[in-house]
């Protein structure tokens, strides 16, 4: 490939070639994808890619280099099966027009590197998800990931009564099939968890396996990497016989946890009154989820 280090600077990014990948920086700039914030860089092994393409930009005066990713290579687009908008996509690298013969070159070397296996599916990740721990804030609740289980934990003012009558919840990825990320750029957005050997409701904002998006909650630059991480991670727990190809994952470091803070305790309690008091939990559920509650203190 090339030279090793040889770097192609473009709009929004930079790319760094090395023998066996290339690195992509993103800006943080103003007008940089807020996507591209979150993401920081990523390394990008010639093998996760199939092909490479050069066309005209959107905008007069651009040329794009994009390579094209191997299907399944990478979690962060198969968890977002296609509903990236353009200027979103972490593969394209925007050029001036003057620099197209540069472009052509190294759409060239990139071509000349691909691996023997281009053309077909990965049998597993070879792009790095975000790592953990992540968390963004969806309209119906908080949803955080610390490399072992997934935690949903609702807010009042936008959780449906079903959702407050499950409670907040944990997922270890070892129950996890997979997760549904739908946009929150498109009605009906959300983040559902598949959880192994559970039928989910049909109605999204009745899953308590489900955090649903609204207008300024659960962004695409924040979601989005979670959905990816989340769905790293539970690969990566699949059982050895599903996944013989897929890379060896060293085991999060167990943190010690963190201890409730009493005034959110009673806050959630004095919320749980108000839904007892509205006739949406019984006597008996409101002295339970109520003892929990006080049981974390």
């Amino acid at each position: 490939m090339a030279h090793m280090g040889d770097v192609l600077a473009g709009i929004h990014s930079t790319w760094e070639f090395d023998s066996d990948s290339v690195l992509i920086r993103f800006e943080r700039g103003i007008r940089t994808p807020k996507l591209f914030h979150v993401l920081g860089e990523r390394r990008i092994p010639y093998e996760a890619l199939s092909a490479v393409e050069l066309s005209p930009g959107g905008k007069r005066g651009t040329v794009v280099l994009r390579a094209v990713p191997r299907a399944g290579a990478d979690p962060l687009l198969e968890a977002a099966e296609g509903q990236l908008k353009e200027g979103n996509d972490p593969y394209r690298l925007v050029l001036p027009a003057e620099r197209e013969t540069l472009a052509e070159y190294y759409a060239t070397e990139l071509r000349a590197v691909l691996g023997p296996y281009a053309a077909e599916p990965a049998e597993r990740h070879l792009v790095a998800a975000p790592p953990p721990p992540l968390s963004f804030k969806a309209y119906d609740g908080k949803a955080s990931f610390d490399g072992r289980a997934v935690s949903f934990r609702w807010f009042w003012t936008g959780a449906s009564s079903a959702k407050w009558k499950a409670g907040d919840q944990s997922f270890p990825v070892d129950e996890l099939d997979g997760v549904d990320w739908r946009s929150p750029e498109v009605a009906g957005g959300h983040l559902r968890l598949r959880v192994r050997g559970t039928e989910a409701p049909g109605e999204v904002d009745r899953d308590p396996a489900t955090v649903v998006f609204g207008l300024g909650y659960g962004l695409v630059h924040e979601s989005l990497p979670f959905a990816a991480s989340v769905l790293e991670a539970v690969r990566a727990a699949e059982p050895a016989p599903a996944r013989e190809t897929a890379p060896a994952t060293a085991p999060a470091a167990a943190g010690p946890p963190a201890r409730p803070d009493p005034a959110d305790i009673a806050e959630r309690i004095r919320h749980l009154g108000e839904l007892h008091e509205a006739g949406l939990l019984t006597d008996d559920e409101f002295t339970e989820k109520k003892a929990e509650l006080l049981a974390e203190l």
